[in-house]
């Protein structure tokens, strides 16, 4: 076992092998370089069996589970062509979905998906912003970091985004009184 630094126990290597690649894609996608930038071996690489993939392939993806490449390709895109849902309306559940589940490898292609569905910037701005409050502030932190490569490829400027509100709504101070008779 190696060590990183000193501490009183030792650090497993394929822990720190994944720490390290978790740190490498976190500098990338803050350094606004992809993940295909960080990926250092291929899925099929036998060399760390212990390492997790950056990036995956539909060949990375057949190797493991041909059935899940299938279904990736084949039933998935006909499921966006269902009639109960407009497309716009799929795509804003789908990037509320993966925001709520930190689903960062997948965010590129759905948040550029959600823009070319109707999604507008404002809107998706706003559905960080909500998701921030229900999902966790990493978890809107994280698709900051993801949408703002896309808002920069697209041209969509911070003129296109809501404002922040520093106005809040007057307090009622009799319906506070009335729910907590007694000064605190």
């Amino acid at each position: 076992m190696d060590t990183i630094r000193e501490v009183d126990r030792p650090i497993n290597s394929a822990r720190r092998d994944v720490l390290k690649k978790s740190a490498t894609l976190m500098i990338a996608v803050l350094s606004r370089a992809g993940p295909a930038v960080t990926q250092e071996k291929k899925m099929t690489d036998t060399k760390k069996p212990n390492t997790l993939p950056s990036l995956l392939t539909s060949d990375d993806v057949r190797a493991v589970s041909p059935a899940l490449e299938y279904y990736t390709k084949g039933p998935l895109g006909s499921l966006w062509k269902r009639p109960g849902l407009s497309p716009r309306d799929r795509s804003v559940i789908t990037v509320s979905s993966l925001i709520a589940r930190i689903q960062t490898i997948e965010m590129p292609f759905h948040f550029a998906l959600a823009l070319d569905n109707g999604v507008k910037a404002s809107e998706l701005s706003e559905i960080i912003t909500h998701l921030a409050f229900y999902a966790g502030w990493a978890n809107a932190m994280s698709a900051v970091a993801v949408a703002k490569d896309i808002f920069r490829q697209r041209g969509i400027g911070i003129d296109q985004l809501p404002p922040a509100n520093d106005k809040l709504l007057p307090l009622n101070e009799e319906a506070e009184h009335a729910t907590f008779p007694v000064d605190l």
